[in-house]
């Protein structure tokens, strides 16, 4: 069979269990980006069938709850905390932006390869002065026997080394929440950095929305109460196999009268 790049396909060694596009072909290897999950890959042509049905909608995991608001104002008035999502994705970093406007949450997307993050995140914060950081893009651990060595990760550092300098510009996890990670991330460092949510405890992969996910939640959260962890977290399409992190405060101020 004859591929392309742009051609959405899974891989028969991996029982077809994650659908891929296409982003380039070399030497009879194709290089390949999840649809839906932050994952990079590759494979031999041969190992490749095309995915039929191929339908991106991210409608199935949006959960109904984010429309209370819409719903339940009555006198009150409501300020949603502002996002700023830093990704080294430009397809999910759109994908994300358009989740966050279907939400109604002020949020500022700025495409930064992931080693280009921890240099560049102290003047984007300057810029934007969020409540809510997002750094997100691609990872990957490449030996499941050694998740506690740092160059096992493709780039759980380079996320490390951003939320660092982050907490340089805004100490207080209240003042700055910080969600990041990807696919397979190094979990339990990212919290240790600073991070308020991280991924993976499980090491495993990721849908692309769950890092805007878990944003969108803090920023429809009360400022003046914790948030429900558990419940913030199951929101996500993995649950807390896929990202965890600590209670804090919301972001959300809440006025009267409307």
């Amino acid at each position: 069979m004859n591929f392309k790049i742009g051609d959405y396909v899974t891989r028969i060694s991996h029982q077809n269990d994650v659908i891929f596009k296409i982003i380039n072909i070399e030497n009879n290897v194709a290089y390949l980006k999840g649809l839906n999950l932050r994952l990079m890959a590759d494979s031999f042509l041969n190992d490749l069938v095309i995915a039929n049905n191929v339908n991106i909608n991210d409608e199935d995991i949006i959960d109904d709850s984010y429309h209370s608001l819409e719903l339940n104002r009555d006198e009150y008035f409501y300020l949603p905390g502002t996002i700023l999502h830093v990704d080294g994705d430009e397809e999910y970093l759109s994908r994300c932006m358009n989740f966050y406007n279907k939400m109604k949450v002020k949020a500022n997307g700025i495409y930064v390869p992931e080693p280009e993050m921890s240099t560049k995140i102290y003047s984007l914060l300057e810029k934007f002065h969020p409540d809510i950081l997002v750094l997100t893009g691609h990872d990957a651990l490449y030996s499941k026997n050694k998740y506690k060595d740092k160059l096992s990760y493709q780039n759980s550092n380079n996320y490390i080394d951003a939320v660092k300098e982050s907490r340089k510009y805004e100490k207080n996890q209240d003042k700055l929440i910080i969600i990041a990670g990807a696919c397979q991330s190094d979990y339990e460092d990212l919290i240790k950095a600073g991070a308020n949510f991280a991924s993976s405890p499980k090491r495993i992969n990721i849908h692309a929305l769950d890092p805007a996910i878990i944003a969108v939640s803090l920023a429809f959260s009360d400022k003046n109460k914790s948030i429900d962890l558990i419940n913030m977290i199951n929101k996500t399409k993995f649950g807390s196999e896929g990202i965890g992190g600590i209670i804090t405060n919301g972001t959300m101020y809440v006025g009267y009268p409307r």
